[in-house]
């Protein structure tokens, strides 16, 4: 069994990018989302009954009318009266699914759906099983190229609305009109709101030879009905690290997310880049970032931080994994980070280092909160499972889960800027307050 781990995935471009059914009014888009919650909730508690009893059957003794000696009062007796109560109950809805349901019956989704619900009945948000297909575009989703549409997708994991966090310069989502904040509501025309996001990933991306149009549904804040956008699917060439030099001796550098093998390079040339042009100071941005891969985080703090511990990690039986970096190349100009509450998972554990080395100054808003890891188990069979397997905390101890990281300079977003995909640097107050504050220093 191989493992990958991961420090996101709630979010993820078009792997997203940190996404489920839902039932939905036309006169009130936005009304529905607990009804469904409650829902789809019932029809994966159903699931996980039904998955709970192979695996329990999985361990029965072998062989015809095998039964295990039985004592009152003995656990594994009682645990034999169970599984015997749950092996009754599935074969009455076996029995009564195919004698009286009256739709196509496709096992193999019957199956898998069976591996969806015991996995969902963790109750975990950030736990997944995935299908052959979803696995594969999981994988690829770490690349920086890919077929899709150009827009990075976050998930609200408690009420499971997919919103548009990014729409990518020059990609077919901008062309068509997709906005940054827009609700997916509908993708190929099946509802995606409560569905995992990497599966809504799967539909926006997937076609029979790749390319083609796919309808997107979305709803917008201004707008009483859905709207519907035909967008084309064609090679996207994402870039994680854009950067700039701004007036003053100020490097601009955006990072989007913390792609496995390639931000990091990209870091690193982009500094290299801003220093030849004489930059003397540096404002970082993660704003959006959703997050990443904990390898790429990591060798990119190590481009920046003094020698010394990253990040740690403690699993359910305490063992404590410890990431340190070298220090080789420490920054040695005036930094500032840009936060926001949709900087998330491994954009918080390059905040929350900043932070605790005091080699920068944060700000914006409080960060998303998510100060657990998962990791991605191949099961062998081109399928996988992701398990939230530990927690993690910044150099300093500090564990951020459903808390978040506060800025050291707190600054809201101005409110008729949230809604736009790309925002004038002159007009983005924030990043203004970051300028101000590396003249000042």
């Amino acid at each position: 069994m191989q493992e990958k781990r991961e420090w996101n995935q709630e979010n993820e471009r078009e792997k997203d990018g940190d996404i489920e059914p839902e039932d939905f009014q036309m006169n009130d888009p936005k009304r529905n989302h607990g009804v469904w919650k409650g829902f789809f909730g019932g029809v994966l508690a159903t699931l996980c009954v039904l998955a709970v009893v192979f695996f329990i059957k999985s361990l029965e003794p072998k062989g015809a009318g095998a039964q295990p000696s039985q004592t009152p009062g003995d656990p594994a007796a009682e645990q034999q009266l169970d599984t015997d109560a749950i092996d009754r109950k599935l074969e009455q809805i076996k029995s009564l699914i195919d004698t009286r349901y009256m739709g196509d019956i496709d096992e193999e989704q019957l199956v898998e759906t069976l591996y969806y619900g015991y996995v969902a009945g963790l109750g975990d948000p950030y736990s997944v099983y995935y299908t052959k297909e979803d696995y594969v575009s999981l994988m690829e989703s770490t690349t920086g190229i890919y077929n899709g549409i150009g827009i990075l997708m976050s998930q609200n994991m408690k009420t499971g609305v997919v919103t548009v966090l990014r729409v990518f310069r020059d990609s077919p989502a901008e062309e068509a009109g997709l906005q940054r904040g827009d609700i997916l509501y509908k993708v190929a025309g099946q509802e995606v709101t409560g569905m995992d996001l990497q599966s809504v990933v799967s539909v926006v991306k997937t076609s029979n030879d790749g390319v083609g149009t796919v309808r997107v549904e979305v709803v917008r804040d201004d707008e009483t009905e859905p709207l519907k956008f035909d967008v084309e699917r064609r090679e996207v060439t994402v870039s994680t690290v854009e950067y700039e030099m701004l007036d003053d001796g100020i490097g601009y550098l955006l990072i989007t997310q913390f792609d496995d093998l390639v931000t990091q390079q990209q870091f690193q040339e982009a500094m290299e880049d801003l220093r030849n042009q004489g930059m003397t100071s540096l404002i970082i941005d993660v704003r959006d970032n959703p997050g990443g891969v904990l390898d790429s985080v990591c060798k990119t703090l190590e481009q920046i931080l003094p020698a010394g511990l990253i990040v740690y990690t403690e699993d359910k039986y305490g063992n404590r994994e410890e990431i340190s970096g070298e220090g080789k190349n420490p920054l040695d100009i005036p930094l500032v980070v840009l936060v926001n509450g949709s900087s998330a998972s491994a954009a918080e554990i390059f905040a929350g280092a900043v932070k605790d080395y005091g080699i920068g100054t944060l700000v914006g808003t409080t960060t998303y909160g998510k100060g657990i890891v998962q990791k991605i188990f191949d099961l062998g069979d081109d399928t996988a499972v992701k398990l939230t397997v530990s927690k993690y905390f910044t150099p300093k101890g500090n564990y951020i889960h459903e808390v978040g990281i506060d800025p050291d300079v707190e600054i809201e977003l101005n409110d008729d800027l949230k809604k736009m995909a790309i925002i004038p640097k002159e007009q983005d107050n924030q990043l203004q307050k970051a300028i101000e504050i590396l003249k000042g220093q």
